[in-house]
């Protein structure tokens, strides 16, 4: 019978070396095999995801156009007739321009005193008084508000105090288009997933999912995007934007 010769402390150390390689080399490959088969299963589970977008342009059928005349004065009683002889000078431009008077609405009139202040205190003091009244077109002729909104300056150099909010331009046509969009930005989104997975020689399935997107409403060749989704008034042209977001099975 033989006795091994005690590991002197050098041979000790590399055994060490040696089994601890052994153990993350183990480790690691078990985890690069788990990772493997996850993978496949997730390609074969969800399949691909691709986003389908469409869009077309649209001319605005319906403006709304509000004015606003505000001043102050020393009186309550001058703010307030010096307001009804501007809104009567706003409302004739407007229906000798054409806008039928039906097409005007009148808001109510609003003052508010403007009190003196010293210091943070109130002195009890009334400066003067601002009144305020708004005057509203609705309309579906945009090209002639248009056409007057550019020309309201020949009014405010009669000295008529009047604030131009610029009109604002609406689609009525909005309701129609959206299923007409979301059907060709589902044939985008069928087209790019068959590119995608042609170039890998696989073959577009069935639809396991759809997400329809926000529609984008904004001026022509705009990149604006707002994630619960743009709708821009200040022009009559617009584009009108709709994307898909569709998961389809892999053959």
């Amino acid at each position: 019978m033989t006795s091994q010769a005690p590991m002197t402390s050098t041979e000790r150390r590399q055994s060490i070396l040696y089994i601890g390689i052994a153990l993350i080399l183990a480790v690691a490959l078990g985890g690069g095999l788990v990772k493997v088969g996850a993978g496949f299963a997730a390609r074969n589970t969800n399949g691909i995801t691709v986003t389908g977008s469409a869009k077309t342009e649209a001319t605005a059928d319906n403006v709304v156009w509000t004015l606003n005349v505000s001043l102050t004065r020393p009186t309550v009683a001058e703010a307030v007739t010096k307001v009804g002889n501007d809104v009567a000078s706003v409302s004739k431009y407007l229906t000798d321009g054409g806008i039928p008077a039906d097409a005007l609405t009148l808001g109510s009139v609003s003052t508010y005193a403007n009190e003196q202040w010293v210091n943070g205190n109130n002195t009890g003091k009334i400066l003067n008084y601002r009144a305020s009244r708004d005057v509203v077109v609705r309309s579906k002729d945009v090209q002639l508000v248009s056409k007057l909104s550019q020309g309201i300056g020949t009014i405010l150099q009669q000295g008529v105090t009047v604030n131009n909010y610029g009109p604002q331009y609406y689609l009525s046509t909005l309701p129609k288009l959206r299923p007409q969009l979301l059907e060709e930005a589902m044939k985008d989104a069928k087209i790019r997933a068959e590119a995608i997975t042609k170039a890998v020689g696989g073959k577009v399935g069935s639809v396991q999912s759809v997400r329809s997107g926000v529609f984008q409403v904004t001026t022509p060749d705009s990149t604006m995007t707002q994630d619960t989704g743009a709708y821009d008034t200040s022009s009559i042209e617009k584009t009108v934007t709709s994307t898909v977001s569709v998961t389809f099975s892999v053959k």
